[in-house]
């Protein structure tokens, strides 16, 4: 490996890091842990999801991903219901106001991203399309 070659990489680590860090901390007033907001999103992506397929989702244990339903539930942001094709089965369903809150925090992250993209030159966006593009040819390979 050249020496440019690992520079570059390391740069888009720090880069990827920084920008993904940032965009995790753009919040609105009032919204939900990052581990919840993820729960919401993909419950309202992929309707009922189990535990053990959100905690597998998350890559985290059961343990952590019931706390984390739990404080959901309790804040009324998605009920429990048992899975029509097996009783046995318990489902995490997102409730109207689950959809709100993820649909607020989505919101408010790509308005403070597209407010910073807005903020650039035209020709900064063409390169950022570009990278974005290589990018997402990086992780599909």
């Amino acid at each position: 490996m050249t020496k440019d070659v690992a520079e570059l990489g390391a740069e888009l680590r720090s880069a990827v890091a920084r920008i993904y860090s940032r965009f995790r901390s753009e919040r609105s007033p009032g919204e939900v842990a990052e581990a919840a907001l993820m729960v919401l999103t993909w419950l309202r992506k992929h309707g009922p999801l189990s535990l053990g397929e959100l905690s597998e989702r998350a890559r985290v244990t059961p343990g952590s991903m019931s706390q984390t339903v739990n404080r959901l539930a309790d804040d009324g942001h998605v009920v429990r219901e048992r899975d029509p094709d097996d009783r046995r089965r318990v489902l995490f369903v997102l409730t109207p106001s689950g959809r709100v809150v993820a649909e607020n925090s989505l919101r408010h992250r790509e308005n403070w991203l597209n407010g910073q993209l807005e903020a650039l030159t035209p020709q900064q966006r063409r390169t950022l399309a570009e990278a974005a593009r290589l990018l997402r040819q990086i992780a599909d390979s």
